[in-house]
């Protein structure tokens, strides 16, 4: 069996063999001059070699790493425009015909070690004339070798120039790092070296020591306190008051004058009425004494009072003031005391708040430490990178007088003649009608894979297995060439070979559709594919099984082809085909010669088929007959011409797709099953009709109808079949 890629060539072939041909012909007729070219004349190599060097004797690492660098030049760095143009000036020929003459081969490094497996840089030109050829290669040789002495002259000196650069700015961040260490010693070196030395700790520990001398003392002094209090009966700020109050002589003389006031007034009151003026005056006398008492022990306290406590009446007064000497020195020492523990408490404060100090300082010690070792560091690795830059730029100063070229002539240039065989002319000429036969087909097999049609049928099987659709079956080719030109090809004969692969069709769609399959939807993605060839044999393939059966043709935007089952369409319909569908007695007809089969022919073509199959008078016919026939055929429009198919599928139960192999698209068959399947509008299957297949039929078949059969070839039992089909 032919293979799938060889019969789409063959198809491909016939539609491109000319644009084949004239590609065949434009390559031999390109071989024909190549081969009919003069011979050229004899052409000269020189051949030369460089290799690697250093200098005699190297005392700087910088040196030897630059005439290292130096041997990695590549190809092309040594034949850069620069060298070219160099070379061009001093033999007098153009840098593009030296560089396109030139040819250099480095030597390669080992995948392993990485180290070059030569030292040898092998060199060779082109020239007619073998003196050129050798003057121009030493040239070359020449100039790479100055190259790269300039190359590690200027690497050199670009160090040089980059150190130079970067000294002032290393050298200022040294400085700064120094100057900040310096800085935080001078503030911070003494507390450090305190901690270190265990001082900080020992003025931590006599604070604390002294905070409990003190508290003892004042321990001791308030237990002195509590005992005076005890015996004068006053705490320290009446024993205060009353100190100051009895030592003063205003108070004691007013005090005594009051004394008298009152013993007059007792003397007199026995004799005289508290409203005699005597014991007026008296009272009066006694009142003024008083006010003066309460002035003069407000000056002898101060403040207003605020300094000590001191009583609001003038019993109070007298009282506080009242004290003889042995309790007055009693109270003056209480005041005493309380002024020595206030003292001892300022100063317990003083320490405390040292102590807190001092601790504070402690434990901020290690912290300054670490910012200490820091700076002390920061300090270091600028100093270390100052270092090594001064260092760097010494080597290098000392590499400048050792750096030479990394490359030395290893080998002059040696001249010797080209050898080359004489040039075979049928040879030429079958190399190029060679890959003109490669030429023209590739063309060919290009322009037919670029057309996007399915060619074959394993091509429609393929496409319709990535999609996971059914396929219904497959038909031939059936001959057209004995038909009228708007018939075609039924099957109306009983003995016809075809017959057999529309019963394949119609048993696999009732197995998919199932019992509830009465009204089947036939369309196409486009026009010529047997759509309607395809409906009228499936209606003859369920008429045969024995179902009544009925064609109705939908497709109301193209004329009938019900001529080919030999029934004429009415041809009023055409006029009223509302009025026509809806009487079923004048648009059914019987098909003559087959069996329960009917049709409905199409009145068209007309200009409102939307309207015509969105009708009342429609929807009533599919109703009607739905009831009357085992199996309904609608054949539709292609869903590339309109939407007919989808406005019509409502009706039905199940869509069978025909394709045609060598006319259906791939993208159009990709796009309207994608649809159909999206939408879930009951896509059974697709009918590959066309194949190109092979029909066995037995030697006895004569001819039998020219609408169905073609003659056989009585040598043969498989036969070809015809290519038009619609």
């Amino acid at each position: 069996m032919t293979p799938p890629i060889v019969k789409r060539y063959i198809i491909a072939f016939e539609k491109y063999k000319w644009i084949g041909l004239a590609g065949f012909a434009l390559v031999v007729a390109g071989s024909t001059v190549v081969a009919l070219q003069p011979e050229p004349p004899t052409t000269y190599t020189a051949s030369g070699a460089l290799t690697y060097s250093r200098p005699p004797v190297s005392f700087s690492t910088t040196g030897s790493e630059i005439q290292q660098q130096g041997q990695e030049l590549n190809e092309q760095v040594l034949l850069s425009d620069q060298v070219l143009a160099s070379v061009a000036t001093k033999v007098n020929l153009s840098p593009k015909k030296i560089g396109s003459s030139v040819a250099i081969t480095l030597p390669r490094k080992n995948p392993r070690t990485g180290e070059l497996e030569s030292n040898v840089i092998s060199l060779a030109y082109k020239d007619t004339d073998p003196k050129i050829a050798q003057t121009v290669l030493l040239e070359l040789m020449q100039a790479m070798v100055k190259l790269s002495s300039d190359i590690n002259t200027g690497r050199l000196r670009a160090i040089i120039e980059k150190i130079n650069e970067r000294i002032p700015q290393a050298r200022s961040e040294l400085q700064a790092a120094e100057s900040r260490l310096e800085l935080y010693d001078r503030r911070e070196r003494p507390a450090i070296l305190a901690a270190e030395n265990g001082s900080l700790l020992g003025a931590v520990t006599n604070s604390q020591n002294q905070q409990r001398v003190i508290q003892q003392t004042i321990t001791g002094i308030d237990a002195q306190i509590r005992s005076l209090q005890n015996k004068l009966g006053l705490n320290v700020g009446q024993s205060y008051v009353s100190s100051a109050l009895s030592a003063d002589p205003i108070i004691g003389n007013l005090r005594s004058q009051i004394y008298q006031t009152e013993s007059q007034i007792a003397l007199l009151r026995k004799d005289l009425r508290p409203e005699h003026p005597t014991m007026i005056q008296l009272q009066r006398q006694k009142q003024a004494t008083e006010e003066l008492l309460q002035q003069r022990a407000a000056e002898v306290i101060g403040g207003g009072g605020t300094t000590a406590p001191l009583a609001g009446s003038i019993e109070g007064i007298r009282t506080q003031s009242s004290l003889d000497p042995a309790r007055q020195q009693l109270a003056n020492q209480m005041v005493s005391l309380q002024t020595q523990k206030e003292t001892l408490q300022q100063q317990l404060a003083q320490q405390f708040r040292e102590e807190v100090q001092l601790r504070q300082e402690y434990s901020q010690i290690p912290n300054k430490q670490l910012e200490r070792s820091r700076l002390e560091q920061a300090v270091g690795l600028k100093k270390a990178v100052y270092d090594q830059m001064q260092s760097k730029l010494t080597d290098a100063q000392t590499a400048e007088a050792e750096t030479v070229s990394s490359f030395g002539i290893a080998r002059p240039p040696a001249v010797s003649a080209d050898a080359k065989k004489p040039k075979s002319v049928p040879l030429t000429l079958a190399v190029g009608g060679f890959l003109g036969l490669i030429v023209g087909g590739g063309v060919i097999f290009l322009l037919g894979a670029l057309e996007g049609t399915l060619r074959t049928r394993e091509d429609i099987k393929e496409n319709l297995k990535q999609r996971e659709v059914a396929m219904l079956g497959e038909v031939p080719l059936m001959p057209v060439d004995d038909l009228p030109p708007d018939a075609l090809p039924v099957v109306l004969s009983l003995d016809s070979v075809y017959l057999e692969f529309y019963e394949k069709c119609r048993s696999n769609l009732r197995r998919l559709g199932g019992r509830t399959l009465k009204v089947l939807l036939v369309t196409s993605t486009s026009s010529k594919e047997g759509k309607t060839t395809s409906a009228y044999n499936l209606g003859i393939a369920s008429a045969r099984a024995g179902k009544r059966t009925l064609i109705i043709e939908t497709d109301l935007r193209s004329p009938s082809k019900s001529s080919s089952l030999r029934v004429t369409p009415d041809p009023d319909a055409t006029i009223e085909p509302l009025r026509y569908y809806a009487s079923l007695s004048e648009c059914i007809r019987l098909v003559p010669e087959v069996e329960n089969l009917y049709i409905i022919p199409s009145p068209g073509p007309v200009r409102q088929s939307a309207a015509i199959l969105e009708s009342s008078e429609m929807r009533r016919l599919l109703e009607d007959v739905r009831e009357r026939y085992d199996l309904v055929i609608l054949d539709s429009s292609p869903l590339s011409v309109s939407n007919d198919p989808l406005l019509i599928q409502p009706y039905s139960d199940g869509i069978a797709l025909v394709s045609r192999v060598n006319y259906t698209q791939e993208n159009m068959l990709g796009e309207a099953i994608d649809q159909l399947v999206e939408a879930e509008l009951g896509l059974l299957g697709v009918i590959i009709n066309g194949a190109d297949m092979l029909i066995a039929v037995p030697q006895s078949t004569e001819s039998d109808s020219v609408t169905d059969e073609q003659r056989v070839n009585p040598e043969s039992e498989e036969i070809s079949v015809g290519v038009n089909q619609n």
